[in-house]
């Protein structure tokens, strides 16, 4: 495992990595779809930043007026 050094980031929480969710999620008993994972492994094949990725899903997941 690499060891990471964190620079101070008071107030600004922090982030999980998908791996990391994805056990704590399990002790709740929430697995991740096929689908999401499907999803989500496009978002890295098409190296999306992280906007495009929150708008991505905002966009299928948004009811349509």
């Amino acid at each position: 495992m690499t060891s990471m050094k964190s620079k101070s980031r008071k107030g600004q929480g922090f982030i999980l990595g998908r791996a990391r969710l994805e056990k704590i999620s399990a002790v709740e008993g929430i697995k991740t779809s096929d689908a999401t994972r499907r999803m989500f492994a496009e978002f890295d094949r098409k190296e999306l930043t992280a906007e495009e990725r929150r708008r991505a899903i905002f966009e299928k997941h948004a009811k349509k007026a």
